[in-house]
C-alpha cells in the first residue's frame, strides 16, 4: 500500500482519472461531517455496534476491478489503512491510503481540523 498526504492524494486523483476515492468512514461521518468531492462511501465499520463490515471487500469489488487505483480516506488515516490492508489481501493491487485522513490529527485541545488532513488543507469537500 502506498501512503499519500492529502494534497498528494488530490493531485493523484486529478492525474489518474480512473482512480476511485473511497471514504471508509461511517454513514453519519460521511453525511454530517462532510466528505471529499467525488468520494463514494463504503464503510469499513459502522454503527450501531461498530463491527467491521463483513461485506466491505465485496462492495469494493462491485465498485472497482482489482487493478483499478483505489484511494482510501477516513477521519485520520487509521481505518483507511486497515481497510486497505484487507483489500490488498483480497488481491487489489493499487491501494493508496490518505495519511491524516479527512479531519486530521488531534491538537493539544483534542480537536481535529487544525493540524493536518483533507479539510485543513482546504481541498474540495462537501457536507450534505
Amino acid at each position: 500500500m502506498k501512503h499519500l498526504m492529502p494534497k498528494e492524494a488530490y493531485q493523484f486523483m486529478q492525474e489518474t482519472p480512473n482512480a476511485l476515492l473511497i471514504d471508509v468512514r461511517s454513514e453519519m461521518e460521511f453525511l454530517f461531517v462532510g466528505h471529499p468531492v467525488g468520494a463514494i462511501m463504503i464503510p469499513w465499520n459502522d454503527g450501531p455496534d461498530w463491527d467491521i463490515n463483513p461485506h466491505f471487500v465485496a462492495h469494493v469489488r462491485k465498485a472497482a476491478s482489482v487493478d483499478r487505483p483505489l484511494v482510501l480516506i477516513c477521519r485520520s488515516g487509521n481505518r483507511s489503512e486497515t481497510a486497505g490492508e484487507a483489500l490488498e489481501q483480497a488481491g487489489f493491487t493499487q491501494v493508496y491510503n490518505v495519511l491524516h485522513g479527512f479531519e486530521g490529527d488531534l491538537n493539544d485541545h483534542h480537536r481535529r481540523n487544525s493540524i493536518n488532513g483533507w479539510r485543513h488543507d482546504r481541498l474540495p469537500w462537501v457536507q450534505c
